[in-house]
């Protein structure tokens, strides 16, 4: 076999003294012309060698790894990001801008939970599923949208429209106070605590008792799902779960996105964000914190500080963000679960994706791009209908429905 060895070093080198030369012959006629497929030429070839590449496959246990390469062949096919767009920030800023936003049409349910609260769930129903029409045992598909994310997000549409493709029904879970219901008690939501989680499951389940559960979770809705399972254990009716873009470890996160660049991009604008929806809700939550306090808050860590952690009784904020982090419950997850994350991903850096963590489980499957960002995952000349994480939810939601019974006893 041919090892193909790139020094970029040298490229550049070359490069230079062909550039030289070509200036030489003028900047008009041929030149110009050799000029443009000089860079072409280098530019792709840097992108086949370094950036469309594989992605890696990690896994507790043969049984699942095997599974997920007889039954998703996109976990062995090689991601190619999008050659104008591979880049970590670009690919997370232009998502919701170039990708598609599918017409879907919800159907809303207002759910009242034990502290007098309500949660807005966003049912997709499929009555015209051909390969389901029995409404009474199509499958269901439970999505949870990330930190201030809704059942509007271009992400979550992809995925329903993957699901109806397939037949599926699809219910959205939107965290409290984010998708326009009243709030009706002083607390909204965060990623360690379920209990509103748990009542969503148990209420799909109660609706639909002979249909089959699974679900999926992007960023912080990831995030929650997996501290769900690790708290349930055995004790919970989701046949499988796929998570995309998880902060595993919230203080490494955290810390990431306190870096000069990343706080301008993305730290500034998802506090602001966050502090809107306590503006939108200021007439019941002022009677129980410091609002004007709260909507001074410059970061994410600080709105934590001042907010999320008090809200849910934690002493300080580092406590909160140790009980938020999925990676200390990854160990007692015991439904088949499927990770996927990009190491270039600056809201979940490549050194605190629990990869240890995750060859100690059987139960657990760890799908690493080398490019792709935070919900980005962005492929092909003009991404608008299709990323990567479409295509790997679809193969992982059909397998879990269609082939669930493979994933029995992962331990064996």
């Amino acid at each position: 076999m041919i090892s193909l060895d790139f020094n970029f070093n040298v490229l550049t080198r070359d490069l230079s003294l062909y550039l030289e030369n070509q200036v030489k012959v003028g900047l008009f006629g041929s030149g110009v012309l050799s000029l443009v497929l000089g860079f072409s030429a280098a530019y792709a070839y840097y992108y086949l060698i370094s950036v469309a590449k594989k992605p890696q496959l990690i896994s507790g246990g043969k049984k699942f790894y095997q599974f997920l390469r007889d039954q998703c062949p996109v976990v062995s096919e090689t991601y190619y990001p999008t050659f104008w767009c591979w880049e970590s920030r670009i690919q997370t800023v232009l998502r919701p801008f170039v990708t598609a936003k599918p017409g879907v049409s919800y159907r809303n349910e207002l759910i009242r939970a034990e502290d007098g609260g309500q949660i807005s769930l966003d049912w997709f129903d499929n009555d015209d599923s051909a390969s389901h029409p029995n409404s009474a045992t199509r499958p269901t598909v439970l999505l949870l949208p990330g930190l201030t994310g809704t059942s509007r997000e271009s992400y979550i549409l992809h995925m329903v429209q993957q699901s109806r493709d397939l037949g599926y029904r699809c219910a959205v879970f939107n965290n409290r106070g984010v998708s326009g219901e009243t709030l009706l008690t002083p607390r909204t939501y965060c990623a360690a605590n379920t209990e509103d989680l748990e009542a969503v499951i148990e209420h799909i389940q109660r609706t639909n008792e002979d249909a089959p559960l699974m679900a999926a979770g992007v960023s912080m809705g990831g995030m929650m799902l997996a501290n769900y399972l690790g708290r349930k254990g055995r004790e919970t009716c989701l046949k499988g779960v796929v998570v995309f873009s998880a902060g595993w470890d919230v203080f490494e996160c955290t810390a990431s996105l306190e870096k000069p660049l990343d706080r301008f991009l993305f730290n500034s604008y998802l506090t602001s964000c966050l502090q809107a929806g306590v503006d939108r809700h200021k007439s019941i939550l002022e009677k129980s914190y410091d609002i004007d306090h709260v909507m001074k808050a410059k970061t994410l860590r600080e709105f934590d500080e001042r907010f999320t952690s008090i809200m849910f009784g934690y002493p300080t904020n580092d406590d909160y963000y140790h009980d938020a982090s999925p990676i200390h419950r990854l160990k007692s997850v015991q439904v088949p679960m499927l990770c996927l994350n990009a190491a270039d991903d600056v809201f979940s850096p490549s050194h605190a994706i629990p990869v240890e963590a995750v060859k100690q489980n059987p139960n657990l499957a760890l799908l690493i791009t080398c490019h792709g960002g935070h919900i980005g995952f962005l492929e092909g000349l003009w991404p608008r209908q299709s990323t990567y994480m479409d295509r790997v939810f679809k193969q992982f939601a059909k397998a879990v429905i269609e082939q669930g019974g493979d994933l029995n006893d992962l331990s064996s």
